[in-house]
């Protein structure tokens, strides 16, 4: 009997995925473990295997196109089998309503593409040679056979950058799409550097290296269809201000004291880490100290239940092409600033280059938006539901302030914390934002 194969709902929030390419044709035989189709969610591009053997009798959609979570996309059986011409939607069956269900994936084998763009293959399979589904994905897209490749993984197995080292002179990975729009527009893959995992080349990569420059999008009269993480950003920012009631207060810090502890912590953080501790670290740690102290805004808005949390998981939005992404940096609370350090620059490395693991992304209790690197005195974010408060942070601003009866400049920061009035009320933000202040004004006190 023919399986369906579905479109895995991968987090709490996911509607839709986006399919961004298939690895096997109408008619390819299909192993278990087999990479069947990429997809981009809300979050992550994340690679779908399969559950099933046989042969793909079907597929029902497209590259770019985008399919509700849990409807069938094709199907995988013998190859004398008889599957509907137009896909059936949400289920075929009532054996297929129940693999569809948002536990589907315990019954389809996905992996997250990690930092190397890889991910690890399953030990079911059908194939002699070891290889990852990336590794297998480069080098058909290459055409490099895995037989002239050695593998530098487990038991020799072949991994993504075992191919590109061997396939590194021959045309980048790029999607079907991405390929024709090139040809079309005359534009050289060589001389791309893709924004997908592993750097592989998509439409609006090519897309972007044929407009001018010095031409805004705007200015070009392009339209552009809102889909993928900039439709999913969308929609949660009208949700979030049409059913959260959000009240702001600002408050104005002075920094002085965390410029001059920054100066002292650079060269001992950087040794430990490898990386320059910034302002945003410090403010995380001030945060997660002060929400410590204040459990009544770590919360969230579950049906009529107010959800107390035990963790301090701060989310640090972070911009990206077409969107935001927010990793989440757990434990907050119970790290020191080396710590902090290593996990924001680590997380918005990754965010940046579209390779953060769906653990990444889940389960904060707070958020920071952070405009300090603009010229961005205040602003008013908007609430990151489920949770129920986020802080906005604006540059660090010299001025003339009074201080013991004297009038200096002094590296000034205004902040706003923007909470959802139905959960919260004024008095307790306006503590938290209080001992927020004192303790970035007194900063050595993280340290303690």
């Amino acid at each position: 009997m023919a399986k369906e194969i579905f479109m895995p709902k991968l987090s709490s929030t996911m509607e839709v995925g986006t399919l961004l390419q298939w690895f096997k044709n109408e008619g390819d035989p299909v192993a278990v473990g087999d990479p069947l189709f990429e997809i981009m969610t809300d979050k992550i591009n994340i690679e779908v295997e399969a559950y099933e053997e046989g042969v793909l009798l079907k597929q029902y959609y497209q590259e770019d196109d985008e399919v509700p979570i849990n409807h069938v996309v094709g199907y995988i059986g013998n190859p004398d089998e008889q599957v509907p011409d137009t896909p059936p939607g949400e289920a075929g069956s009532g054996t297929a309503e129940k693999e569809a269900s948002p536990e589907l994936a315990e019954s389809i084998q996905v992996e997250p593409i990690d930092e190397a763009g890889e991910t690890e293959e399953k030990s079911q399979t059908t194939e002699k040679l070891r290889a990852t589904p990336a590794a297998r994905r480069v080098a058909k897209e290459n055409n490099v056979s895995l037989a002239d490749v050695e593998g530098t993984g487990p038991k020799g197995r072949v991994h993504q950058a075992d191919v590109e080292a061997v396939g590194s002179s021959k045309t980048p990975a790029a999607t079907p799409l991405a390929k024709k729009v090139a040809a079309a527009e005359k534009v050289d893959l060589q001389t791309l550097t893709g924004t997908g995992s592993g750097g592989k080349i998509y439409r609006d990569d090519v897309e972007k290296a044929k407009r001018p420059a010095e031409v805004p999008v705007a200015a070009a009269g392009k339209r552009v269809k809102m889909e993928g993480i900039r439709k999913v950003v969308a929609d949660r920012m009208l949700k979030s201000k049409t059913t959260a009631p959000h009240v702001t207060l600002t408050s104005e810090i002075d920094m002085h004291a965390v410029v001059g502890m920054r100066k002292q912590l650079l060269a001992p953080i950087e040794e430990q880490t490898g990386y320059r501790v910034s302002y945003t670290e410090i403010i995380l740690k001030a945060a997660a100290a002060a929400l410590k102290h204040h459990p009544n805004i770590n919360v969230s808005l579950e049906g009529n239940e107010i959800v107390y949390h035990e963790a301090i998981n701060i989310g640090l939005a972070v911009a990206v092409d077409n969107g935001l992404f927010v990793p989440v940096i757990k434990n907050a609370d119970q790290k020191g600033l080396a710590a902090i350090t290593k996990d924001c620059k680590t997380a918005g490395k990754a965010a940046r280059e579209n390779k953060l693991k769906p653990n990444q992304m889940t389960g904060g209790t707070f958020t920071i938006s952070n405009l300090g690197m603009y010229a961005i005195d205040a602003f008013t974010p908007v609430i990151n539901q489920p949770e129920s408060a986020i802080l906005g942070i604006g540059r660090i601003n010299e001025k003339p302030v009074g201080v013991n009866g004297a009038i200096e400049l002094r590296p000034m920061m205004t902040v706003s914390l923007s909470f959802d009035h139905r959960v919260i009320d004024g008095a307790p933000a306006a503590a938290y934002l209080t001992d927020f202040k004192k303790m970035l004004e007194h900063p050595f006190e993280l340290l303690v």
